[in-house]
């Protein structure tokens, strides 16, 4: 069996907060070597902490690296604005839907760039959202009474829904989030989340997100089919080198990468911050004595393919790989993360680098991982991108 019964342990782990539980322990350094090729500017790693937030801390960290990209400046904005107007929306769809659609803590970028059309954005010294007595954002409590409420709001005795129930939803996003602020100041100016989204000068339909999937048609938009879209969001399709185009053109012209991907697999690795697909069968360790190779158990074996003491082979990614693994459930739409740059390790081979939301404590890289060119090609889901950073021939063959 491909993944042992603990690692599925810990697959639900992820899925429940986007940050692995079972990696917990201190980081060790691997094998590799990287060379950073570009580094795009970025702002300071945060920590999503116990949340599944994941789906606003990157994309407010893509949307400041785009203010920082347009000469903005530098901002801190902030993560749970966002999520505390999507719990409504979500709520009032949830209802709409006699509890038939996902209610949940995660996301898409999508849902934040709607927030910024709809409801402006914020900076995070107006609203931190921990109005609930601790330091860092941990929403297991608040994910389970707001989950209670939906459940037995739609289950409920009466038969018909009272008039008042949004207001009970946003008494309870009250008392955890804090409630949301109508005006507030900024650096000596007073504003509306419009009136401060309006001065950052974003605009959502300047950004794209394009995935690679073979039961849609290419070179058209799909509703991506993953439990957390549950605003169904449309994404461009294109073929697997495509998506590949998209990414590497949009870090060589300056534009840093929103991406959406699936981080079950053991090949990420927090220990390490490292992601790779190693092959099946890595030949330097099969040279050593193929007699004991033979004789490993899968477990045994699987522990030599992912140690990242010394550079492994990967496989090779296909279109089918891909689609197979999306199929079959082992590619899932886990969390999101900020690609900023492109690298190399000793041997040549392509990475990048990519700013996570997992903090900076007893990590590697400060908070950054660095991730094979044969991971982004099997493991993303998405990438968002500013529409000018797509390829023209491609942007003309899209229609964008």
């Amino acid at each position: 069996m491909r993944k042992s019964i603990l690692f599925i342990i810990a697959l639900l782990s992820i899925n429940a907060f986007n940050r692995p539980v079972f990696a917990q322990g201190p980081a060790k350094k691997s094998g590799y070597e990287f060379k950073i090729i570009k580094s795009l500017p970025a702002t300071p790693v945060k920590d999503q902490h116990r949340t599944g937030t994941c789906w606003s801390f990157a994309t407010i960290s893509f949307l400041e690296s785009e203010l920082l990209r347009k000469g903005k400046g530098e901002f801190d904005l902030s993560e749970m604005y966002p999520v505390r107007i999507c719990y409504e929306y979500k709520a009032e769809k949830y209802v709409r839907m006699h509890g038939k659609t996902n209610f949940a803590h995660g996301g898409l970028g999508q849902d934040l760039l709607w927030v910024l059309d709809h409801y402006g954005l914020v900076p995070e010294a107006v609203y931190g959202g921990l109005e609930y007595g601790e330091d860092k954002h941990v929403h297991g409590e608040m994910d389970a009474v707001v989950s209670g409420y939906m459940e037995h709001l739609i289950s409920n005795r009466n038969g018909r829904l009272t008039p008042v129930w949004k207001e009970g939803l946003k008494g309870i996003l009250d008392a955890y989030f804090g409630k949301v602020p109508e005006r507030f100041s900024y650096n000596g100016k007073d504003y509306t989340p419009a009136e401060f989204a309006e001065m950052l000068n974003l605009s959502s339909s300047d950004y794209i997100a394009v995935g690679s999937f073979t039961h849609h048609p290419f070179y058209e938009t799909f509703i991506l089919e993953v439990p957390d879209n549950w605003m169904w969001h449309n994404i461009y399709n294109v073929p697997i080198n495509d998506m590949m185009q998209v990414l590497d053109n949009a870090l060589e012209q300056g534009y840093t990468v929103l991406w959406d991907a699936d981080v079950s697999e053991r090949g990420f690795d927090r220990k390490t911050s490292i992601a790779l697909v190693p092959q099946e069968e890595q030949e330097e360790i099969m040279n050593m004595d193929r007699n004991r190779w033979s004789s490993l158990s899968d477990q045994e074996k699987q522990k030599l393919l992912y140690d990242f003491s010394t550079p492994k082979k990967e496989r090779v990614i296909t279109q089918e790989m891909r689609q197979e693994s999306f199929n079959n459930y082992m590619t899932s739409d886990d969390h999101l993360m900020h690609i900023t740059g492109l690298a190399e390790d000793q041997k040549g081979n392509p990475f990048y680098l990519v700013k996570n939301s997992w903090g900076t404590e007893e990590l590697v890289y400060d908070g950054y991982f660095y991730v094979s060119r044969t991971y982004m090609q099997y493991k993303t889901l998405f990438f968002m991108v500013h529409k000018e950073a797509i390829p023209e021939a491609l942007r003309d063959r899209l229609g964008i």
